[in-house]
């Protein structure tokens, strides 16, 4: 198991099957037990921001409506209703304790620019500082698809990284990660440390989640890989087991955790891991591939690339694939994908020629690329 007693703030997510029963009533016992166990930890002198799901799915309650709304305007006014009944709740029942909370509503707008960025940093920071808890949700109401983080799998991730956490732990409504989905095989196992995402384990995680959620196994694993990329260990655990998030502190083998890397990322690194848009994707080589997977990477160049994918502008985030569709890094490419397509698989010395002009030998460079696995 690995040694996590040492950590000194947390990232916690409880998901939307975690807190609603599947009426899609809040399930109290669930919540209370929540609370108390976090209370706890924060007694005990452990920063912890909770990242909670479930606005919607508690909207949904409330309105006595019979399904989770399928409209972007539906689900928008269940997340009007539900956000006020989350917090209403969690501010009554982390009080009967002692504790203070604070509401954090984000979109990806608000993590995407960098002024909007560091004023979310800084009033993470304080509030910890004030000794109140955090709780973070997308903001549902206002965030339409081009604005969406997407998942608080995710947005996990990205609140460790921003707060520069040591730890994310994912309540959910599976043990953890299986060697395949357990819904359809009855003999899969239960992976109990991971310390390398391969494609193999991206492969197994499949389509997990419930009718309230938009979570599954999958987003899970892309926190996951970010986090660990990033020197932030991830552990996933049911959110109905007893004292779970206790018990992972404590070194005790249940859930899956997946182990960080050694070193931690420097912020700007750490923000094309799991903060940026990815707004398309390079194929590169087997040469290039190999090259990227050593120790520090390596800039990309044109002759490495032999495939370009989506349509985005110079300065945006891309996603680097090997042949296979492995991802291995994130990166700022220099170049458009109108430019690249005329471009790859060529010399540097070609890049004039062929596109009229060259701003940069790299189409990544190495100090805008992260490496994660």
């Amino acid at each position: 198991m690995a040694t996590l007693k040492d950590v000194k703030r947390i990232v916690i997510k409880v998901g939307t099957s975690s807190l609603t029963h599947s009426t899609g009533k809040t399930n109290i016992r669930q919540m209370k037990r929540l609370v108390t166990v976090i209370s706890d930890i924060v007694n005990s002198g452990i920063e912890v921001a909770l990242v909670s799901s479930g606005a919607i799915g508690v909207g949904v309650g409330k309105l006595g409506l019979k399904e989770r709304p399928v409209t972007t305007a539906g689900k928008q006014a269940a997340a009007t209703v539900g956000q006020c009944e989350l917090m209403f709740m969690y501010d009554k029942m982390f009080g009967e304790y002692g504790h203070k909370v604070g509401q954090f509503l984000v979109t990806k707008r608000d993590v995407d620019n960098l002024e909007s960025r560091d004023n979310l940093i800084n009033a993470f920071e304080r509030t910890l500082e004030f000794g109140a808890i955090p709780v973070i949700n997308e903001n549902d109401v206002v965030a339409l698809d081009e604005l969406k983080i997407g998942d608080n799998d995710n947005m996990s991730a990205l609140v460790a990284g921003i707060v520069d956490a040591d730890l994310v732990v994912i309540l959910s409504d599976v043990d953890g990660l299986y060697t395949a989905n357990p819904q359809t095989h009855p003999d899969a196992k239960l992976v109990s440390i991971v310390s390398d995402i391969t494609p193999e384990i991206e492969a197994s995680a499949g389509g997990v989640g419930s009718s309230l959620g938009t979570g599954g196994m999958f987003t899970k694993i892309q926190a996951a890989k970010a986090a660990t990329s990033s020197g932030i260990h991830l552990a996933i655990a049911r959110g109905d087991e007893k004292y779970a998030i206790a018990r992972i502190l404590q070194g005790e083998n249940i859930g899956t955790v997946f182990v960080s890397k050694e070193n931690r990322l420097q912020f700007r690194k750490r923000w094309l891991a799991f903060g940026a848009r990815i707004m398309g994707k390079l194929v590169i080589d087997e040469g290039c591939a190999k090259a990227v997977r050593k120790a520090g990477g390596c800039s990309i160049l044109p002759a490495g690339i032999t495939a370009v994918e989506g349509q985005f502008e110079a300065g945006n985030t891309v996603s680097v694939v090997d042949m296979a569709g492995h991802e291995l890094a994130r990166g700022l490419s220099h170049y458009s994908s109108a430019e690249l397509e005329q471009i790859k698989g060529a010399k540097t010395s070609e890049i004039e020629d062929k596109i009229g002009h060259k701003n940069y030998d790299e189409v990544i460079h190495r100090d805008d690329l992260v490496i994660l696995g």
